[in-house]
């Protein structure tokens, strides 16, 4: 939806008359017409769901009953609610998609966002020291892990990791609301998660987790439009993650498009009414013995780790026990 701003600042007389009557009629007339309060055609959502691609989506497509499709211009898929207030959105993958896609769907006039809260869920790589394949993780601090200066060992190894960050922060960092993180993560961390076989051969290459299940745990996430994979990468990751965050934060999931989400949401001031739930799918570097190019390659062939299924599931029981928490309880801040 575009929107345009008219100023009538130092304009015309004409100009400003225009814009008076424009008030009034915009005031006085609603749909087809008809006096009404603006707004009240709205549709009242209690809980939007933000999943990045179609297959985290799926589960909530395919197990929620909805009532209503809402076209959002500029969203790929349409918003999908039902008569709870729960609803459902699509960004598309990367941080741009993600900005462009939540600013879109805040700015409909077909929903009314006013008692919203927001969760984002969906699926991310784990390191293997800090995490394992299917856990959910409820994180209190959105890093963007790009943006920076980055700078390699050889042409300065006097820099740690490779990281100098900006002088002036922008979107790098944000705290999410601590109270309702807990409040999620309290009502969910007793959430049957799923399991399989296949994700238990997969972590047994790594050493250590060979005996490690899902669960649920509060740590912090990294986001970067870079598919990376390493164990120095992931060093880099968990030293941005804390540099960013004073030493609070603890990196255990990395994801393409969460701080763009919670930029969005910060400008709409909305930025205390979300949380941010990530399922780890696949680890952020290979087993020993298995080469990075190995693993890249695989990603790039198309195959999926066998945690990404787990991952699928488990961010829909995760995300929907928070929903309905959350949906129970509008007014938690």
């Amino acid at each position: 939806m575009r929107i345009t701003y008219f100023s009538t600042a130092g304009g015309s007389m004409v100009a400003r008359a225009f814009a008076g009557v424009a008030a009034v009629v915009l005031l006085g007339l609603g749909a087809g017409g008809c006096s009404a309060h603006s707004g009240d055609d709205r549709i009242p959502v209690r809980a939007m769901v933000i999943t990045m691609f179609d297959p985290e989506a799926k589960p909530w497509v395919e197990r929620q009953q909805w009532t209503h499709e809402v076209r959002v211009a500029g969203v790929r898929t349409p918003v999908r609610c039902n008569d709870s207030g729960l609803c459902l959105m699509v960004t598309d993958m990367g941080k741009v998609n993600a900005g462009l896609s939540t600013e879109a769907v805040l700015a409909s006039p077909k929903l009314n966002l006013d008692k919203a809260y927001f969760i984002t869920a969906g699926v991310a790589g784990t390191p293997p020291a800090a995490g394992t394949l299917g856990f959910g993780a409820w994180a209190r601090w959105v890093v963007d892990v790009d943006l920076g200066h980055h700078v390699l060992v050889q042409d300065d190894p006097s820099i740690p990791n490779g990281y100098l960050p900006h002088a002036k922060p922008s979107t790098q960092v944000y705290e999410l609301n601590g109270a309702l993180v807990d409040a999620v993560y309290r009502n969910t961390k007793d959430v049957a998660l799923a399991e399989s076989q296949e994700a238990t051969v997969a972590r047994a290459a790594y050493p250590g987790l060979t005996e490690m299940k899902p669960y649920v745990a509060q740590c912090d996430t990294a986001t970067g439009d870079n598919f990376y994979s390493g164990a120095q990468s992931s060093a880099q990751a968990a030293y941005i993650v804390e540099l960013h965050t004073g030493g609070k934060g603890k990196y255990c999931t990395t994801q393409m498009e969460d701080n763009a989400t919670a930029a969005a949401l910060a400008r709409a001031g909305k930025l205390d009414r979300y949380v941010n739930l990530r399922t780890a799918s696949n680890f952020d570097q290979p087993p020993p013995g298995r080469t990075v190019a190995q693993a890249m390659a695989d990603v790039e062939s198309g195959g999926f780790s066998p945690g990404f299924p787990l991952a699928i599931e488990n961010a829909y029981r995760l995300g929907l026990a928070a929903a309905d928490y959350l949906t129970k309880h509008p007014d938690l801040n």
